[in-house]
């Protein structure tokens, strides 16, 4: 999961390079998310049937595609190629690491499996920016190292997965390896939906700070350094991180509409940053606004694993992911395009406005459903 947020201190320095627009930042952005979609829509139930495993492998091999193609990088297309295998292999990953995690873990731990299945999740998304930033700023080949660095993380990463245990019992003869699409059971359909609004309205702020925040930071405060850029990225995926541990006391059913409010604190201050310009002002929604999405994220994730059946947890899971990856990618694009006609400021400005919208009408909609549909399935 590092590898996915690797590029996003370094935006700036493709521009330099290459010269584009901050729409084209967002599309780049963004194609990391449609080949994370297209994944789990065609590949997510593929571990339920292949086993956890070979999916993980794959993953990683994909994985290590994108880094070269960064490695290689001469203009915008293997700059596009790279980000959607790096999606591709985010959309492997998700469903399947997770699922896997709960399996391995035994009896009685489920709910720290849980955490640790998250915690990495959003950790790594973490670290990207924070080592690519720190690297590009203080150490040689800004632009080659952090994908060097990954190459070798993913190469100590597959070492680990021949290791694990195959959760996934053999079938003879095996089921077909058929699309997927959108499918739930029907049985968690009601813990689904409201827990999947939360996902997309966290997922959303998410996709304003690995976009456009870096941006932000050089052309309204005037902050060039890339390790600066990298660390306020990172300290919106480490208060996520905290949300989640919070979550473990709150319960995940309370947590979620809460998390919802936590995170419109966060959106509110990030608006007032960007009018003010300041920075304090952003830090602070950034690190309020993680807690809320982590919060929200780990309630969500553990009311929809816990409510799927076991042949189908793989697949249930990656339906989860799918709708937190659009709330990551289209409301960024938005941003981008808005960015043309109406500067960054303004546009940074309107999309916390819809957000703050956004977010509270999910609140209000996972308190007043969850608990009666949880009851109903």
């Amino acid at each position: 999961m590092m590898g996915t947020t690797l590029p996003t201190p370094l935006y700036g320095l493709y521009r330099q390079q290459i010269g584009f627009s901050e729409l084209i930042v967002t599309v780049v952005f963004a194609v990391y998310a449609v080949g994370v979609i297209a994944a789990l829509l065609v590949a997510g139930g593929f571990s339920d049937v292949l086993g956890r495993r070979p999916v993980l492998m794959a993953a990683l091999g994909l994985a290590a595609l994108s880094a070269l193609c960064f490695l290689a990088e001469s203009g915008l297309p293997l700059l596009y190629t790279g980000r959607v295998l790096s999606g591709f292999s985010a959309g492997l990953l998700s469903g399947t690491g997770t699922a896997a995690v709960l399996e391995l873990a035994p009896p009685g731990r489920r709910g720290r499996a849980g955490l640790a299945a998250t915690a990495a999740n959003m950790g790594g998304l973490g670290l990207g920016p924070l080592v690519s930033g720190i690297l590009a700023e203080y150490a040689p080949w800004p632009l080659k190292l952090p994908f060097i660095v990954h190459l070798a993380l993913l190469a100590a990463a597959l070492a680990v997965v021949c290791l694990l245990a195959e959760t996934v019992p053999r079938s003879d003869p095996r089921p077909p390896l058929r699309p997927q699409g959108m499918k739930v059971p029907p049985q968690v359909r009601g813990v689904f939906g409201p827990c999947a609004l939360a996902a997309f309205a966290g997922f959303s702020m998410l996709g304003l700070f690995t976009a456009v925040a870096p941006a932000f930071l050089t052309q309204t405060l005037g902050e060039h350094n890339l390790a600066v850029a990298g660390a306020v990225a990172f300290c919106v995926f480490c208060a996520s991180t905290c949300g989640q541990l919070l979550m473990g006391r709150v319960g995940a059913r309370r947590a979620l509409p809460l998390g919802c409010a936590v995170l419109v604190v966060g959106l509110v201050l990030i608006g007032a940053s960007l009018l003010l310009e300041s920075f304090p002002l952003l830090l602070a929604g950034a690190l309020t606004g993680g807690t809320g999405q982590g919060m929200a994220f780990r309630a969500g994730l553990t009311e929809v694993s816990d409510a799927a059946p076991g042949a189908h947890r793989g697949a249930t899971i990656s339906a989860f992911f799918v709708v937190a990856y659009v709330g990551i990618s289209l409301p960024v694009v938005g941003v981008g395009a808005m960015t043309v006609a109406l500067g960054l400021r303004t546009a940074g400005v309107v999309f916390t406005v819809c957000a703050v919208l956004l977010v509270t009408a999910v609140g209000v909609q996972v308190r007043r459903s969850l608990p009666e549909a949880a009851v109903r399935s």
